[in-house]
């Protein structure tokens, strides 16, 4: 039995470092989109597995969720003079009972995928329009696409685990 000189640990914990300050790095200099938001997509791979497709689905429940969040902001602006205080409670519900309602969706039924994309929209405090979508859904493809390259990473360096006899 050989010892390795670098354990498999720290090569898996330098790696997935390295992943995430690329992205960050990436999104923050050349992309210019906010690094949170592209840790919404890195989030949102990890919350269904760490395999490409569901992260690609969970990518794809955030962008609704987005979606949903410019729509909330948009109903918020538009019901606030004649519900007042009363339209956030309004709003939250119908926008609740919508999303949680998409748990019954048989493929795209990830719940914090949706949140994670409403959150990261009211975080950003812009107001919508197709450039402010674009940037936060850039941003979380960015953190999507990290996540599945720091699993590519932990799978690499990650010895497999000895069956019991």
């Amino acid at each position: 039995m050989t010892r390795e000189w670098i354990p498999a640990h720290l090569k898996v914990t330098v790696g997935e470092s390295a992943v995430a300050s690329c992205a960050a790095s990436l999104s923050a200099l050349l992309l210019e989109v906010p690094v949170w938001a592209m840790f919404v997509g890195w989030i949102a791979f990890f919350s269904r597995g760490g395999q490409l497709r569901q992260g690609l689905i969970s990518l794809v429940c955030v962008l609704a969720g987005l979606v949903f969040g410019m729509a909330a902001a948009g109903a918020l602006a538009a019901l606030g003079p004649h519900l007042g205080a009363a339209t956030v409670g309004v709003v939250v519900f119908a926008v609740a009972m919508l999303v949680v309602s998409l748990r019954m969706l048989p493929m795209f039924n990830n719940l914090l995928g949706f949140f994670l994309g409403l959150v990261a929209w009211f975080a950003a405090h812009r107001p919508a329009s197709l450039a402010n979508f674009a940037e936060l859904a850039i941003a979380a493809t960015v953190g999507t696409l990290a996540g599945w390259l720091a699993s590519r990473v932990h799978h690499r360096w990650t010895p497999p685990v000895a069956a019991s006899a």
